[in-house]
């Protein structure tokens, strides 16, 4: 007797996204993509001379570290989502918010402290390269902040809790995002001012 050979196809399941999420992942390639060209810019132009040395001024490691602890405090409020703790969930997301806006308020320094050392966005490339990244990146941030902020207010009309994380992972995606792409910027002007 012969045995019968049967072929199954099996359907391929697709991979699937919320196409807000997809949305968002499509504009952190974009803003990565700027920030690679600008940072190769930036080495193109410093190797061609006439490049003004400065230090970076000391409140770049503040805001650092607030940054860090904003997204801590997020990483909190997700977590505390997951568990349906809705009061943490409004401390983390309000941490975030208010370290996130501290962040803000220290690059306005930074700028103050640079305008000190009499670095300038016109003038020197130096200079405006430097104004260039930290107010597109204060641009994203703001972004951020209020993304941030409408999730808090989501949470005082319960609509993010563990059965409804869409905009609660889309929030604390962005904001991590944020979070590195100013320390690997941080990190760059150190090591290539």
């Amino acid at each position: 007797m012969e045995k019968e050979l049967k072929y199954v196809d099996l359907v391929e399941q697709p991979i699937s996204m919320h196409p807000k999420k997809f949305a968002l992942w499509l504009f952190m390639v974009t803003v990565v993509m700027i920030f690679a060209a600008l940072t190769s810019a930036y080495i193109v132009r410093q190797a061609e001379g006439n490049w003004l040395e400065y230090d970076l001024p000391q409140i770049f490691y503040y805001t650092s570290a607030l940054v860090i602890i904003s997204s801590v405090f997020l990483q909190f409020a997700y977590a505390s989502a997951k568990k349906d703790n809705i009061s943490n969930l409004r401390l983390g997301l309000a941490g975030a918010v208010i370290f996130g806006s501290a962040f803000l308020v220290g690059q306005w320094y930074s700028w103050v402290a640079l305008v000190d050392r009499e670095v300038f966005f016109v003038g020197n490339p130096a200079g405006s390269f430097l104004y260039v990244f930290t107010g597109l990146h204060a641009a994203h941030l703001i972004s951020g902040v209020i993304f941030l902020i409408i999730v808090l207010i989501s949470t005082f009309k319960y609509k993010v809790h563990s059965q409804s994380m869409n905009t609660m992972e889309m929030a604390t995606t962005y904001w991590h995002f944020l979070g590195g792409l100013w320390l690997y910027l941080f990190m760059f002007l150190l090591l290539n001012h």
